[in-house]
């Protein structure tokens, strides 16, 4: 997930001990430090951009699930490397995975869609997505909720299982930093 990506480029670094301490040369070091900052401007640049869409996480959620009638968001998440600043959004509808690109700045659809049947995915992901489908809570909800609460603008979402439990990971830009809200849809039943 992108979201975590960032999440772990953005937190600081742990102090660089000395060549003599690690035995690492120091040209390694150098192209380490300079890889890091390298990481760190493209993050920088890519919240730059997302601070500039004209169109919020929610809209494009639900832009996605109104091409078909009945299609629950499972993921979002904001992409500012292409040319122009999209969300990838991944809809479930009749047993498929659907998965849309919104252009940012004008909330329009970018290419095709495409989709992919569930059978094809993984037991873990199935699962997840049978369960997403039983509770009434939607992903919506939870990044209203966890921008609510880290008071701040969602940059991505979706479903997590952590210690059997399914839950919504919504990552918030609040200020300049990056939050991570984890929400546990209420009456969600445990799967081992």
């Amino acid at each position: 997930m992108l979201a975590i990506v960032l999440v772990a480029i953005i937190l600081p670094a742990p102090v660089s001990a000395n060549a003599s301490q690690t035995g690492e040369p120091a040209s390694l070091r150098n192209e380490a430090e300079e890889s890091a900052a390298s990481d760190r401007q493209a993050v920088n640049r890519e919240l730059e951009l997302f601070r500039g869409s004209a169109i919020s996480l929610s809209q494009a959620m639900a832009i996605a699930e109104a091409r078909h009638a009945g299609a629950i968001a499972a993921d979002v998440s904001f992409d500012g490397t292409p040319d122009s600043p999209v969300y990838r959004v991944k809809t479930l509808h009749h047993d498929r995975i659907w998965q849309h690109t919104i252009d940012a700045t004008t909330g329009k659809i970018v290419g095709g869609e495409a989709a992919l049947p569930l059978k094809e995915l993984d037991a873990g992901d199935r699962s997840n997505l049978v369960a997403l489908k039983t509770i009434r809570h939607r992903l919506a909800d939870a990044v209203r909720l966890a921008e609510q609460a880290a008071a701040g603008k969602a940059i991505s979402g979706g479903l997590i299982r952590e210690r059997s439990r399914l839950s919504f990971a919504i990552v918030v830009m609040s200020g300049s930093d990056l939050k991570e809200v984890i929400l546990e849809p209420p009456g969600v039943a445990r799967r081992r």
